[in-house]
């Protein structure tokens, strides 16, 4: 195939890509999306694979089957909860792509169509590339054992945090520059090393609470290191998808923090203060909550006329969004009005409340973001916020104290009655105690989400 003709592929391929990311941005265009997006994958796979350069096709193939049958065995076993962590794993790999041919391209040009030597443009490119692609290894190898549960979700803070990272960032630009005029290959190394090290230390000071966002970052990260990868390469469309990618998730990650009230800058080099956190806890008498059987709970539901219902981790955790589906049946059938709020940072990653709705089938007319939502709850009889901690946490309006003061939260408090179903009244995932809990109108329903849910239904059934 001669260059013109892969030049437009490519560039189909890039529109498919773009489509894609069109459709992701509604539920109901996202399964139209996802197809774009295959078919803009398997365009450009067939066209690199016709270029003249390409040979030795037995160690492609191989390659294709291994990695097709590791990802046809890990979408087959992975659960819904297990999402999050598995993007971070993903991006983590294409960070450690980008250093792998970087590397190769630095000792083996001419394997890459190098032959007049590496200019410093290409210098730069690929030590950029290189320094992207190790941060984003190893910041998503931590964000992976974070949500995993390998490594305690709380933030690991440490005494100059953030001048130390700054400190190792100007070294990684210092040796950069260095690099881009005199090709010295040790410092590659170096760059690489320091590179993994900055990964680390950014993203473990990171609370859980900040993790859809650093999810969301990573993915931006992971998209700048193929862009790096196309110029190393020379393949335009790894560069035009790989700046689609870094963009959208620079623009995700912008729109999220905005959720949280707070910078990016803030929630990379800030954080939650887990001892602030930890205060907060102590502070409570759990002697003042009010706990509801699934009987009263759903007593209350079936002579109620409207109903919010709030997903956060504890829905995808429990597995209990079909569950959830059958309520929402049976409640719609007595012609109660049922709804769905949905914050930005619900979950562990981006849209990760969204995506365990759809499977449940869930009406997309239903779902509701934050804003089209909030002014609704001082009119509704019941909000159920199932596992949904700190999104939903009045201290953050309420409390100047509170680490998660000035977060927009999702004002189920407002409603007449609010019924919490939460396997304990332990903290949320930003290690602070839900003044919630503890309103005159909050009723806890203590256990499992998906058998709560399953109880509720049978004694409505009953009723």
């Amino acid at each position: 195939m001669s260059a013109k003709f892969a030049s437009f592929f490519y560039l189909i391929s890039a529109v498919l890509f773009i489509l894609s990311i069109g459709g992701l941005s509604s539920a109901k265009t996202a399964r139209k999306g996802n197809l774009y997006g295959i078919c803009g994958m398997a365009l450009a796979i067939i066209t690199t694979l016709m270029l003249p350069s390409v040979e030795h096709y037995k160690f492609i193939i191989c390659s294709f089957v291994i990695g097709g049958c590791i990802g046809y065995i890990i979408a087959k076993k992975i659960a819904m909860t297990a999402l999050p962590q598995l993007v971070a794993a993903f991006h983590s790999l294409v960070g450690l792509s980008a250093v792998f041919i970087a590397i190769a391209a630095m000792l083996a040009p001419e394997a890459f169509g190098i032959t007049d030597g590496i200019s410093v443009w290409r210098s730069l490119e690929m030590s950029l590339g290189t320094a992207i692609g190790a941060i984003t290894f190893t910041g998503s190898i931590i964000a992976f054992s974070k949500l995993q549960g390998i490594v305690k979700g709380n933030p690991l803070d440490f005494a100059l945090k953030n001048k130390v990272n700054l400190g190792i960032g100007a070294l990684i630009i210092l040796l950069i520059l260095i690099f881009t005029f005199t090709n010295y290959h040790t410092l590659m190394y170096i760059i690489t090393i320091l590179s993994c090290v900055l990964g680390i230390l950014l993203i473990m000071p990171v609370g859980g609470a900040d993790m859809p966002v650093i999810v969301s970052m990573l993915n931006s990260y992971s998209g700048w290191a193929a862009a790096g990868i196309g110029f190393t390469l020379q393949n335009d469309l790894l560069v035009i998808t790989g700046a689609i990618v870094g963009t959208s998730g620079a623009i995700l990650s912008n729109i999220m923090c905005k959720g949280m009230n707070r910078s990016l800058l803030n929630v990379v080099f800030g954080g939650i203060n887990s001892e602030n956190s930890a205060q907060t806890i102590s502070n409570k008498n759990n002697t003042n909550v009010k706990l509801c059987s699934e009987e009263d709970a759903a007593f209350i539901l079936k002579n109620a006329s409207s109903v919010i219902i709030v997903p956060g981790y504890g829905m995808a955790v429990a597995q209990a969004q079909h569950a959830i589906k059958e309520l929402v049946d049976v409640l719609k059938k007595d012609d109660i009005s049922v709804k769905f709020a949905i914050h930005p940072v619900a979950g562990r990653m981006p849209g990760h409340m969204n995506v365990l709705l759809a499977e449940a089938n869930i009406d997309y007319d239903d779902v509701l973001e934050i804003d089209e939502i909030n002014h609704e709850f001082a009119a509704t009889d019941v909000a159920i916020v199932i596992g949904a901690n700190d999104i939903t946490n009045p201290a953050a309006k309420n409390d100047p104290a509170s680490p998660i003061y000035g977060m927009p939260i999702l004002e189920v408090e407002k409603a007449r009655t609010v019924l919490c179903i939460k396997r304990s009244l332990g903290a949320g995932y930003a290690g602070i105690d839900n003044a919630l809990f503890y309103m005159d109108n909050t009723m806890m329903v203590l256990g499992d989400a998906k058998k709560v849910t399953e109880n509720i239904l049978k004694a409505i059934n009953t009723l």
